[in-house]
C-alpha cells in the first residue's frame, strides 16, 4: 500500500495525524539515510498526515549525530528505538544516555517491544521481545528531566498488571495495536490510567479496521474515545 493510499485510508477513518517510522530502520546500518527517506515521504503527502519518528541506535558510535539530525534537520518531535534489533537493552548505559539526551531536545521516545509476533517469525530469524522490566529502575533513578516514553507493540507480551502499573507509575505510556482479547481496551482501563493509553493500529502491517473495532468493543463514551484517539497522544507529544 502506497503512503498516499494509506493517508486516504486514515482520513476515511477520521484519522488526520499518525506517528510513523520506517521498517528499513530494523536492519539497515545507515539510519541517517533511512530517517531522511522517512522525512521526505512524510513531507510529500498532501496535508502532512504522517508525523515522522526517526530511528536511533545507541549501540552505533554515531548515534548522537543521528539524534541531532532527527531534531535539527528533520524537525522531528519524537524518535523510535528498537533495542532487540539494535543489540541494546533498556538498561544499557548507552541507551540510558540517549534517554537523557531526548528531553534536552524536547523529543518523546517510543520503544518498540516487538515488530512481529513470535508465533509467525521464521525459526532462523527469531527476534525476542524487549525485556522492559529494567526500565522501571532506569526511570526511577533518572537524573534530570525524565524522558516521555511510550511502549509500542507491547501489550501482547507485557500483560502482567503489576508490571504495567509500575511502568505507568514512572510515566510510561502504552498504545493498543497488539492488545488482544474481547473488550480488551475496557479491561486495560482497570489497570492503567486512561490518560496514559493511546490509540495505535500498526497499520499497514496490521489491518486498521482491527484497531478501530477495539474501540467499538470497548463501548467507550464519546469523551473517552476522543482522549484515546487524539488528546492523550497530543498531550504526550507536547509533554503535558
Amino acid at each position: 500500500q502506497t503512503p498516499t493510499a494509506m493517508a486516504k485510508k486514515l482520513r476515511d477513518a477520521g484519522i488526520t495525524k499518525a506517528w510513523v517510522g520506517h521498517f528499513d530502520a530494523l536492519l539497515h546500518r545507515d539510519l541517517d539515510a533511512v530517517n531522511a527517506r522517512l522525512a521526505a515521504v512524510c513531507r510529500s503527502i498532501e496535508g502532512r498526515p504522517f508525523v515522522p519518528f526517526g530511528s536511533v541506535n545507541p549501540a552505533h558510535p554515531g548515534w548522537r549525530e543521528t539524534l541531532r539530525r532527527c531534531h535539527e534537520v528533520h524537525r522531528m518531535t519524537g524518535i523510535r528505538l528498537h533495542p532487540n534489533y539494535h543489540d541494546s537493552q533498556v538498561d544499557d548505559p548507552r541507551f540510558i544516555e540517549l534517554l537523557a539526551d531526548a528531553p534536552q531536545r524536547d523529543l518523546m521516545v517510543q520503544i518498540a517491544v516487538r515488530m512481529e509476533d513470535t508465533r509467525t517469525q521464521h525459526p532462523k530469524v527469531v527476534v525476542p521481545d524487549v525485556a522492559v522490566e529494567p526500565l522501571i529502575e532506569v526511570l526511577a533513578d533518572f537524573k534530570g528531566d525524565r524522558p516521555r516514553v511510550q511502549l509500542i507493540n507491547a501489550l501482547r507480551s507485557v500483560r502482567n498488571p503489576l508490571l504495567l502499573k509500575r511502568l505507568a507509575d514512572h510515566g510510561v505510556h502504552f498504545e493498543i495495536a497488539m492488545l488482544e482479547g474481547a473488550a480488551a481496551v475496557a479491561q486495560l482501563g482497570e489497570t492503567l490510567p486512561a490518560a496514559q493509553v493511546e490509540f495505535g493500529s500498526y497499520a499497514p502491517f496490521f489491518y486498521l479496521e482491527s484497531a478501530l473495532l477495539k474501540l467499538v468493543e470497548a463501548g467507550t463514551v464519546a469523551g473517552d474515545e476522543i482522549a484515546l484517539r487524539c488528546h492523550n497522544a497530543e498531550n504526550l507529544l507536547c509533554g503535558v
